[in-house]
């Protein structure tokens, strides 16, 4: 952002050079050529900093509210062209495996540094204490997603989550899954928009990995998949997409949002 300011600063300097020298002049072409040479960095700084860009035009546009906003990790189960999902603990449905990240006492300190709010959707308790699911000050949106990008203060790995909805359950056994491998994918940034839920605007942040399993634990999800568990769903990509319908049947599953985002 600062290189950002910086550049568009030179580029406004050069223009209002050069509305007083004369083309013919030798230092015409001199600063003009600056203002080309500026004008690329510049380019690569908007590519860059294009989130937090449009983060600042969301802190000004909506300073005097505040935006709730949810950030969590989802995991991507695929096998044999389906993925696995799991019905929900607070909603009916079924949804990718994961979960809310959680943050530190160093985390809460930051929150409370730029006026953040616990998310009031949810009764705060045993199991959503210390979520990332709060409501901040729209003018301090980009103040958070930085503080967010660093990872300082808060949850990082996405083992919790598996852990409590897959190992906890008896959904899968502690001896073939004492730890797991993954790869992550990529970091989901929901378009701001109005919640008609939440009755405000929200902002939705997941990061995707993928499981990678091990020889048995390939075998163990295979058994799963074959087990019709009545916790789990193994859907293809089309029923996820149309959030739980099928074509020519009655539509009786629900599939949760976020599980498009898997994809």
């Amino acid at each position: 952002m600062e290189r950002f300011i910086l550049y568009s600063i030179g580029i406004l300097a050069c223009i209002f050079a050069l509305l007083f020298i004369v083309p013919t002049n030798p230092l015409f072409g001199l600063v003009g050529g600056l203002a080309t040479g500026l004008a690329i960095p510049l380019m690569d700084a908007i590519l860059a900093n294009r989130r937090y860009l449009k983060l600042s035009w969301y802190s000004f546009r909506y300073r005097n509210s505040n935006v709730r906003i949810s950030v969590s990790y989802l995991f991507r189960i695929k096998l044999e062209g389906k993925y696995l999902l799991v019905k929900g603990r607070r909603r009916p449905g079924y949804q990718p495996v994961g979960g809310v990240y959680k943050i530190t006492p160093g985390g809460k300190a930051f929150l409370g540094k730029i006026g953040a709010l616990d998310d009031d959707l949810l009764p705060i308790d045993d199991i959503s204490g210390d979520d990332l699911r709060i409501r901040v000050p729209a003018k301090n949106l980009v103040s958070f997603v930085r503080w967010f990008e660093s990872g300082e203060s808060r949850e990082t790995s996405p083992w919790r989550e598996f852990y409590e909805e897959l190992i906890a359950p008896k959904i899968l056994a502690t001896a073939i899954f004492p730890y797991i491998y993954h790869e992550y994918i990529r970091r989901e940034y929901r378009p701001l928009r109005f919640s008609t839920y939440a009755q405000s605007r929200e902002l939705l942040i997941a990061d995707i990995y993928e499981l990678i399993p091990t020889p048995s634990q390939f075998d163990a999800l295979s058994a799963l998949q074959r087990s019709g568990h009545p916790d789990v769903l193994w859907a293809p990509e089309e029923q996820i997409r149309r959030r739980g319908a099928m074509p020519g049947r009655n539509h009786e599953i629900e599939i949760a949002e976020p599980a498009i985002w898997i994809m």
